[in-house]
């Protein structure tokens, strides 16, 4: 889920912008495919994540759901999340790993199989959002990756997203959308909670994107039909 993250006891100088510089290279991953197991409820799916993954699958929602994302709910609200339920035995450097819980995405050599349009999630890792206000920053997690990293990358190089402005003010919009809808999700009665839920999922997800026009549009247009 998106959430805001405690930032009491997070200093300034561990905050990042999309133009600083932070440790975040690795060599390519080469060997290691741990934060791509068994990770629960933390790999959801924004509506730019199913557009990418519509336009790089040439796929539908409905199609990529059944083997590869699973509906959950998650303080009151259901969205899509990566599959983790995959068993696959991994060949790497000449070693066998059998693993009972990766990711959908994740092939027999330890890589993934949508890495050009992989979710935001796993385009970040290890960098999380932090949301004040109306904006949001960066944090490194410097414990959550395996792999020692030496090289500094610009965080908007590292995301590596088009037309980047236009992404980080979905974001914020999204976010708030989100947060607004889980802020009042214990006020609701059942009906009225399963009937904003059935709206977002219809709205965002089930219904298709035009893969051949821009997301932005769609999104917005998507908005205020809500």
């Amino acid at each position: 889920m998106i959430r805001d993250m405690n930032i009491n006891d997070i200093t300034e100088d561990k905050l990042f912008g999309p133009n600083d510089m932070v440790k975040l290279g690795v060599d390519d991953c080469n060997g290691c495919h741990a934060c791509c197991l068994d990770t629960g409820d933390t790999l959801n799916l924004d509506p730019y994540d199913v557009f990418r993954l519509e336009a790089g699958l040439g796929l539908g929602f409905s199609n990529i759901l059944p083997n590869h994302l699973e509906l959950r709910v998650a303080d009151g609200l259901i969205m899509p999340f990566l599959k983790m339920d995959k068993e696959l035995t991994i060949k790497c450097h000449e070693t066998e790993v059998k693993e009972t819980s990766a990711c959908s995405f994740l092939n027999s050599e330890g890589r993934c199989d949508i890495h050009e349009h992989r979710p935001a999630i796993c385009r970040l890792f290890p960098l999380g959002r932090i949301y004040m206000g109306d904006g949001h920053k960066y944090l490194l997690m410097e414990d959550e990756c395996k792999k020692d990293r030496h090289v500094k990358v610009k965080i908007k190089k590292w995301l590596n997203t088009e037309n980047f402005a236009k992404y980080e003010e979905y974001v914020d919009h999204w976010h708030a959308l989100v947060k607004s809808v889980t802020s009042r999700a214990k006020e609701m009665d059942e009906q009225a909670l399963k009937s904003i839920n059935m709206l977002i999922l219809q709205t965002f997800y089930f219904t298709d994107y035009d893969v051949s026009r821009d997301f932005y549009e769609q999104f917005y247009e998507r908005c205020k039909k809500m």
